[in-house]
Order: structure tokens, then sequence, then C-alpha cells
């Protein structure tokens, strides 16, 4: 199947021909067809499947039909959970739309509001937004949302699992009754079906791939390890394969950036990617990495979650996720565009069920591996690991130990005062 057959305009195919695309991936072929019929659509698509141009393109082909309205209100709405995913579907629309007369912007935190706010009073017809930014702007008076025709909640999963429920729920209250709506989430839990009920009206459900499969061209591998060795054991699969492109996940934030600190002590370049950096330093990251003047990308999931890093080659959960559904969604970033790949996970005795329950998830028994120097503690307990209990200790840690410096520093400015003091006492006498 062609682009052209799925009925889209001369415009689109122009920009589609200048990307380099030729044919329609799956969930392309299965969801813009119902979207330009002006169907609602829930889809479930993985990571790497080119959903966003399953809903980017019909999108500008819709609004393309009419012409702009006066002042340009917001027309179409599509709200995701991070700011790098935000700002790839925001260069997928200006691509996409190059040869159409609409305007796009894409308003998320961690930035100067400013530069946004002026880009939304010249006026928007498609606006991508993180939902705290959103908000704000609109409660600060710079954005109205009553014009809004179709909206698009993408990683609807994700938004969840970060606890955006209720922000959504703010949004659909400021957008008209009537409207377009289209869901794009990789997995459809219990939840997400309960969420796509208040939103959606008759969707046409769409399935990309079978629901939670795992790629097929990845090859996953399973390395027993004691917790303790885990580092180490990453240095060495990385060093002695030369790895120069590898996506690592750790479960804390604290977490990936002692692993970050580890791998530079090594000699391997790496970079943290996490909810606390700031956004200028998660740009400049991700950038290091695509161009390769850094080889390790060291993520949580949330961090992760969006970006775009095509034919990556290999990438390490480095702690096993306690959600079945982000393992497949983590791999899920290599073996990409027909490309294999390789999924390596360092598993400790106490993710030992997180295991069990991934292998039951995907249907397979994943192959195990034990390198010497590196074996599992066969007296580790099984007990699955608390990490929001590890990351409360860890800053209390940080506290006490910065809590004492503060003491100590306080200690030795009082020392030095008294002796000051007392010199210039003498110095008098």
């Amino acid at each position: 199947m062609s682009f052209k057959s799925l009925g889209l305009s001369e415009a689109l195919l122009k920009a589609i021909s200048k990307k380099g695309y030729e044919t329609p991936s799956p969930i392309q072929e299965k969801a813009i067809p119902p979207v330009l019929e002006g169907h609602d659509v829930l889809a479930s698509a993985q990571t790497g499947t080119g959903k966003t141009a399953g809903f980017t393109l019909p999108i500008l082909q819709l609004l393309s039909q009419e012409a702009p309205l006066r002042n340009r209100p917001v027309r179409s709405l599509i709200l995701t959970p991070t700011r790098e995913l935000a700002a790839q579907i925001y260069d997928n629309v200006r691509e996409y739309g190059e040869f159409l007369n609409l305007r796009s912007a894409v308003i998320f935190g961690g930035v100067n509001q400013n530069p946004q706010i002026a880009t939304l009073k010249n006026g928007v017809d498609v606006l991508i937004a993180t939902p705290g930014r959103l908000l704000d702007l609109q409660a600060q008076g710079h954005l109205s949302l009553n014009k809004v025709e179709i909206f698009v909640l993408d990683e609807a999963d994700r938004m969840l699992d970060m606890g955006f429920l209720r922000d959504i729920q703010k949004v659909m209250k400021l957008i008209p009754a009537k409207r377009q709506n289209l869901m794009f989430s990789a997995t459809f839990s219990k939840d997400i079906k309960k969420l796509a009920h208040g939103i959606l009206n008759n969707p046409v459900q769409v399935d990309a791939t079978p629901e939670n499969s795992t790629v097929d061209a990845i090859s996953q591998k399973v390395y027993r390890v004691a917790r303790e060795k885990k580092t180490g054991l990453a240095i060495k699969l990385i060093s002695e394969g030369n790895w120069k492109q590898v996506l690592v996940f750790t479960g804390t934030k604290h977490g990936a950036n002692r692993l970050c600190e580890s791998f530079e002590k090594a000699g391997i370049t790496a970079a943290a990617i996490h909810g606390n950096k700031s956004q200028g330093a998660r740009t400049k990251a991700l950038e290091g990495f695509k161009k390769g003047t850094v080889s390790v990308m060291v993520a949580t999931d949330i961090a992760a979650r969006g970006l775009d890093i095509p034919l990556l080659p290999h990438v390490i959960n480095f702690d096993l996720p306690n959600i079945s559904e982000d393992y497949v969604h983590r791999i899920g970033r290599t073996g990409r565009a027909g490309a294999s790949g390789e999924a390596i996970s360092l598993v400790s005795a106490d993710e030992t069920s997180f295991l069990l329950a991934i292998e039951k998830l995907v249907g397979l028994k994943l192959p195990v591996e034990i390198v010497e120097g590196f074996e599992p503690d066969p007296n580790a307990s099984t007990k699955p690991i608390n990490r929001q209990q590890e990351a409360r200790e860890f800053r209390k840690q940080k506290q006490r130990e910065a809590s004492k410096a503060k003491t100590n520093s306080n200690s030795s400015s009082k020392e030095n005062s008294t002796e000051k003091k007392r010199v210039f006492t003498n110095k008098r006498r």
C-alpha cells in the first residue's frame, strides 16, 4: 500500500517523499483512514512503529481542508507526557506540514515561558504540549482551548504512570465536548480502557502489533549477577564489546547519576537523563548521544519515554522494571526499522519475581548467562526490591552527609573566629 492510496493530499505526499518514506507502516496504514473519516481512534502501538505520523498526517490534512480561522485559535491539541516527546512530535508536525498553510507550536516546562507565550499570541493551529505548562499558560490567560476540534492523547499509559490523570481531566473540561479524539498507548491496561471510555466516542480500535508483544528482530538475554557486581559487569560488556551507542535503564534518578559517574571513571563517555535534569542538560545529552560523542545514555523510564533514537543497537536493563509492560517499551528502543538489536538485562536475586512476570507477559523463557567473576550471590534474598525505599534511604544519607559537612564547616568557622579574636586581643595588649 502507498501513502497516496490512504487518501493523503499532494502537499503531504510531497513532504513524505522529501523525508524519504515510500510505504506506510502498519500503524499508519490502519490509523490514518479512520482518522481522515472523522472517527475517534484508540490505537495500541509500540515505540518505533511510526505512530506519530499515524496521527499527525491525517490531522494536518483535516485542518488544511478549511481556511485558517481569524486569529488562528488552537484547533488541534496534542497532549504528551514528556518534553522530549513533545519536541519530537513538533518536529514531525513541522516537517509534514512544510507545504501547508498551518502554524504549529510546542510548549513544555523547564524552560522560559515568554518565547512560548509570544508564539501563542501570533496564533497556532496545532499545539503540542505537556500537561503542566499547558494548564499554567491557560490559567494565566495566554491561551484558549475552546476551539479545539481534534484532541490527541499520546503515550496514554505513561501519562497515567506519571500521575497526570487529574491534569488530563482538567484539560478535558477546557476543550469543547464536540470534538474528534485520538488515543495512543503502548499497552491496553484496565486503567487505559477506563480512561478511553471517558474520552472516546465509539472509537475504532487499532492494534499495530499483538498486545504486549516484543519485537522479533531483538535478541534478548539475561545475565544473572550479584547486585553489587552489576556496575562492573555493565562496564565489562560495553568495553569488551566496543559498544558505541548503548541506552541503559535504571530504576531511580540517583542510580542513573551514580552509574554515569562509574562509566566515566572507567573511560566510557556517558550522560544521564532524568526528571531532575534541566531541559538544557537533557537536550545536550541526547544530542551528544545521537552524534556519537556520548557512548552511553543512562535513563529512567519516564525520561526515556518518547526519545527518538534511530538504529539503536544496544539496550541494557541495569535494573529490571517492576511493571512488566515497561520492559516491552524499553527494549522496543532497539530493533527498529528492520534493523537488528540486542536487549540485555542484568538480573539480581531480588529481581527474580520481576523477571518471571516479564517472561509471562512476553511468552518467552529468556536465555540466561553467568559471567565468570560476576556470579550471582547464592545467599541473596529473592524478596522484591523496594526502589522507592532505596531512593528515600539514599536521600537521607545525602542529607546526613550535607548536615555533617555543614556542622564541620560551622565549627571550623567558629574556631577561626575565636582564633582571630584572640590574636586581635593579644595585639591590643
